[in-house]
């Protein structure tokens, strides 16, 4: 399979009742696209002052990889500052959030595995 740029899927929709509208590229589109092990694969954006609300993640877990921009990560309580290259994980049973604070939008790519 190859999936060209120019056919690239996208969504927005408010996320967890966090403020502003997320969109994201869908990378894979379906749960058979990763096997049933996951439900997530997408290139997440941010603009500035929009965020992913807080929750709390059952029977998954999640991964942020940041490609640009600045972000508040809020992981379980413990707000952490990440940029560029950082990469944060929430288990199953825990909760985060992460809101772009910075000036420029926040690019990261997002993946939830099933536990």
């Amino acid at each position: 399979m190859v999936r060209k740029n120019a056919d690239a899927k996208y969504v927005q929709k408010k996320m967890f009742d966090g403020d502003g509208m997320a969109k994201m590229r869908l990378i894979l589109e379906t749960n058979e696209e990763m096997y049933n092990k996951g439900r997530v694969f997408n290139h997440l954006y941010l603009e500035p002052g929009c965020e992913v609300g807080w929750h709390i993640h059952h029977g998954d877990g999640e991964t942020y990889y940041i490609l640009n921009g600045q972000g508040e990560y809020n992981d379980n309580g413990t707000l952490v500052t990440v940029g560029p290259g950082d990469v944060t994980f929430v288990d199953d049973g825990e909760g985060h959030s992460l809101k772009n604070n910075g000036d420029e939008t926040l690019e990261a790519i997002a993946l939830i595995l099933f536990k």
